[in-house]
Parts: structure tokens; C-alpha cells; sequence
């Protein structure tokens, strides 16, 4: 059995690195969200800078004159490395810590170093290690010093810490048995789909931004007992619980990775059959931090990543929640949406309006009954209990007296 490496943990203190292409877009956002990640990896940001220019530098990520300046700011403060705003180039890299003589990484780093503290079950490490190591593969060149022995702090944990003493034959052989395992998972994940299927149980799926309160709605309204943190990515890997409504109707929440800005490929890609959680629910609610300035942006970003998954048709339910920390007096809204309801999950409030408009939606595509069934044909109550919400039932001399909603197919039996 192979012995664990010892990592010593260290504090990190970095600096960021963005770059504004145009003038109105999001660089400072974006810098700002990248700070909250690179705290939730365990590091402190110590300076920040951002360079205005038409196109990000394909040598260097940013202008020469601002590497020197880079380089100065990094001996003032004491900065252990840098961090930039988006996925850099091995040719990128190499040439930032040639000239720095510093650790480099960039924002997907620090996303996959999130998830790799976060994954607990054996389908969220797979998923992981197979986005870490076709990152790292990418970048073999690219990757100096700084990865290429045992050390300390943000990049060091997941799939093993030497990967560079790996060549790429190897790590092409374990990314082939990753996507082995993988397929098996995904095969046991259909099969649960399938199920869920012909047992005629609706699926919600919960999707937003990262750290927009969906696991606490799961929770609140499940008894889930999911993870709850103020952190980016506080929970990684999916949740399904089911819901129990009045008229003995149950529905299945799951809870989705939360998405975030530039959401790297490697992770679209490992995530896939997660995320594709998604496509094949019957009803998609959208949680949104109301209380974020950055909503609408986060908005766009979250019904941007649903169309590069490929979900379509779906009746969607945005919940603006953490209401209790809005205090502007424009109305919210969201375009896109079929129904919006406004919550605040952490304290059970507008929950029961939650229940109220899932009952309704599950109304939508029945057939409202009421029927004397004899008792000697009492065993389609039980498909109507199953299938249907039962409003009603009467234990009459005739028989039993219902009153329910039912899909078309039981109708058609009644």
C-alpha cells in the first residue's frame, strides 16, 4: 500500500492579477469574486492589480511593464505568488515564473483546489481528479518550480502531489480508468433516473450561483442536514431528498454544484453527469442571492451555463432569497422565468408559498376527479395515490368516494 505524502500547510499570501479588455465589463467583479475563492482555498490576498488593455498577452498574460510592476509589489508585500483572472496558457505560465520567480496559478487552479478540499464521495473525487489531471496534463510544460516538488498550500491537494514526476503516459493510463470508473457511475446514475421514472416521482432541480442559499432551501425545506456555509462551493457534491406535500403527492429536490464565472471546461466536462441533473428534471428552481449586487450578472451566468448543458423546456421557478438582507424598493425580476417568489430560506420564510406554487405546478398537467370507486376495484386508489394528489377520500356504502388530481393515463383507467 502506497504511504501518504505529508503536505505542510502553510498561509498563502498572493496577489491578484486581472485584465479589462473593454471598458463596462466585470474585471473588477470578477477580481473581487476571485479573492472570496482564493480565501475559501485557505489563502489571504495581499494586493490586487488589474491592466486595461485590448487583449489579454499571449506570452505573458499581462504587458512587460506591468510583470515589473507585478514584481515589485511582490517583494514589498512578501508575496508568496500570484493569481490570475483567468485559465493561463503553459506558454503563459512558464514565462510568468521565469521572469517572477514566483508560483503562478491561475482562477481554474484554485477552483479545482476548492473542489478537490470538498469532494466526500467517491463520484465527486473521480470527478475531481480527472479535471485536475487534465488541467495539470495540459500544462506539463508550463509547470516549474513551483509544482514540481511536495510542498505547502493551494495546488498540492487531490489526485497526489507529484505529478510532474509522472510523465504523460501515465497520467493519460489514469485519466483512461477515471472515465472508466466514471461510465460505471454514470450507468448507476441512469438507472436511478430511471427509476425515479417509472415510479412517476417529480424531479426538482435546485440550480444557482455558488453561495446563493440552495443547500439551505434543501435543508429548510427537507430536514437535509447539507452542509451550510458562507463560502464559495460550501457543497460539492449532489443531494436528492424528497419532499413530502399535502394530498400525499412527494416530489425529489437535488441540489447542483453551484456555478460561478469562467466555470473552467475541465469541470463542465467531469461534472456532466451532475450537472445534466439538470436536463432530465421536471422543474428547475432557480435560487438568487437577492441581496448580491451582482445578481443580474449572476443570473445571466447561471442560465448561460443551463444552455451549455443543453437544458431547454423547463418550467422555471426563480426564488430570490436571503430577502431579509435586501433593502432597495425596485422590484425584482427575472425574464426568464415562469414564476418568481421571494424567500428567505435560513429563516422558513415564503417557504410554505414554495410548497403552495410546487402543488400547483404539479396540478398543471392533471385532471381533477371526483369518482365513487367500489370497493372491489379499491386498488386504483392506490394508483391515484401514487401518481395523483389526493384531495380527498370517503368511505361510503357504494364505496370510496375521491377527490383528486390525476395524470391523463390514470384518468384514462377511471
Amino acid at each position: 500500500m502506497t504511504e501518504p505524502y505529508d503536505v505542510e500547510e502553510i498561509e498563502e499570501k498572493v496577489i491578484l492579477v486581472g485584465v479589462s479588455e473593454q471598458d463596462g465589463d466585470d474585471a473588477e467583479d470578477s477580481l473581487a469574486e476571485l479573492a472570496e475563492l482564493v480565501h475559501t482555498a485557505g489563502a489571504s490576498v495581499v494586493g490586487t492589480l488589474i491592466q486595461k488593455r485590448e487583449s489579454i498577452h499571449p506570452l505573458t498574460y499581462v504587458g512587460t511593464g506591468k510583470v515589473e510592476e507585478i514584481d515589485r509589489i511582490l517583494t514589498s508585500t512578501g508575496a508568496t505568488g500570484i493569481v490570475c483572472d483567468d485559465e493561463l496558457s503553459p506558454a503563459q505560465l512558464k514565462n510568468l515564473e521565469t521572469i517572477l520567480a514566483t508560483k503562478i496559478m491561475d482562477r481554474t487552479l484554485i477552483i479545482l483546489d476548492i473542489f478537490a478540499a470538498r469532494a466526500t464521495t467517491s463520484e465527486g473525487k473521480i470527478q475531481v481528479e480527472l479535471a485536475q489531471l487534465k488541467y495539470r496534463l495540459s500544462r506539463l510544460a508550463g509547470l516549474g518550480k513551483s509544482m514540481s516538488r511536495l510542498g505547502g498550500g493551494i495546488g498540492t491537494r487531490g489526485p497526489g502531489e507529484k505529478k510532474l514526476e509522472i510523465d504523460r503516459r501515465l497520467i493519460n493510463d489514469r485519466i483512461a480508468q477515471l472515465n472508466h470508473e466514471l461510465k460505471d457511475v454514470v450507468k448507476h446514475r441512469e438507472i436511478t433516473r430511471a427509476k425515479r421514472e417509472k415510479n412517476d416521482v417529480p424531479v426538482v432541480a435546485i440550480v444557482g450561483y455558488t453561495n446563493a442559499g440552495k443547500s439551505t432551501l434543501l435543508n429548510h425545506l427537507t430536514d437535509a442536514a447539507v452542509l451550510e456555509e458562507d463560502k464559495l462551493f460550501a457543497t460539492l457534491d449532489p443531494t436528492t431528498r424528497l419532499l413530502e406535500l399535502d394530498g400525499r403527492q412527494q416530489v425529489l429536490l437535488t441540489d447542483t454544484v453551484g456555478f460561478i464565472r469562467k466555470l473552467p471546461h475541465h469541470l463542465i466536462e467531469a461534472f456532466k453527469s451532475t450537472l445534466e441533473e439538470a436536463k432530465y428534471a421536471d422543474y428547475i428552481f432557480h435560487v438568487v442571492d437577492a441581496s448580491n449586487p451582482q445578481r443580474d450578472k449572476q443570473m445571466h451566468i447561471v442560465y448561460e451555463t443551463l444552455d451549455r448543458l443543453g437544458v431547454k423546456n423547463k418550467k422555471i421557478v426563480t426564488l430570490f432569497n436571503k430577502m431579509d438582507q435586501y433593502d432597495m424598493d425596485e422590484p425584482l425580476q427575472d425574464f426568464r422565468a415562469d414564476k418568481v417568489l421571494e424567500i428567505s430560506a435560513g429563516r422558513d420564510e415564503g417557504l410554505e408559498e414554495v410548497k403552495k406554487l410546487l402543488k400547483e405546478l404539479l396540478r398543471e398537467n392533471k385532471v381533477y376527479i371526483e369518482r365513487v370507486i367500489p370497493y372491489a376495484e379499491a386498488g386504483i386508489l392506490q394508483l391515484v395515490r401514487q401518481s395523483g394528489e389526493l384531495v380527498s377520500e370517503e368511505y361510503v356504502p357504494e364505496g370510496i368516494a375521491v377527490k383528486a388530481y390525476v395524470p391523463m393515463e390514470v384518468y384514462g383507467k377511471l
